[in-house]
């Protein structure tokens, strides 16, 4: 696949579409060269392909990214990289890509077009996958009742943290 001429932000998604990460790493170095969630026609990011595609390190680049979005839908089905996540055929190669996805902060509650979470997708076998979904629900529960965040949309949340020490 001939990159030459194309804008950074195509060579990304490319990139991302066949695995390269010496592409991947080339476009990195001019970070004010690309979106990292730049989206083709379709809708797709680097992530989308990515995650799709099973591409474990260069979804790692793209994750470790700071301004990366991992929850960004497509346009086609409205899915976001951890739905695309979860229909990656090898079970191993899906529940890695899935925990890098969550640990990276992925909302399982974004539903696709169809109304679809991304844990309803999971193959009913791969027990893996599914139980990297309960641990990131549970990870979110826990740091939403455990953390004073300051937030004005719940009653009795203006305390804030002391900064004494």
């Amino acid at each position: 696949m001939s990159t030459d001429g194309a804008s950074n932000n195509e060579r990304l998604l490319a990139a991302a579409k066949s695995d390269n990460e010496e592409l991947l790493l080339e476009i990195f170095e001019d970070p004010d060269s690309f979106d990292i969630n730049f989206k083709d026609g379709l809708g797709n990011t680097a992530l989308h392909y990515a995650a799709s595609s099973g591409s474990e390190v260069v979804l790692e680049h793209i994750l470790s990214h700071e301004e990366c979005d991992v929850d960004l839908r497509n346009r086609l089905a409205g899915a976001t990289p951890l739905h695309l996540a979860v229909a990656i055929p090898d079970a191993d190669l899906r529940a890695k890509i899935v925990e890098s996805l969550l640990e990276a902060g992925a909302d399982t509650k974004i539903k696709n077009k169809t109304g679809s979470l991304a844990s309803d997708l999971v193959p009913p076998n791969d027990s893996a996958t599914r139980a990297a979904f309960r641990n990131a629900q549970l990870q979110a529960t826990f740091s939403n009742d455990d953390v004073v965040n300051g937030s004005d949309d719940e009653p009795g949340s203006d305390s804030v943290a002391s900064d004494e020490e």
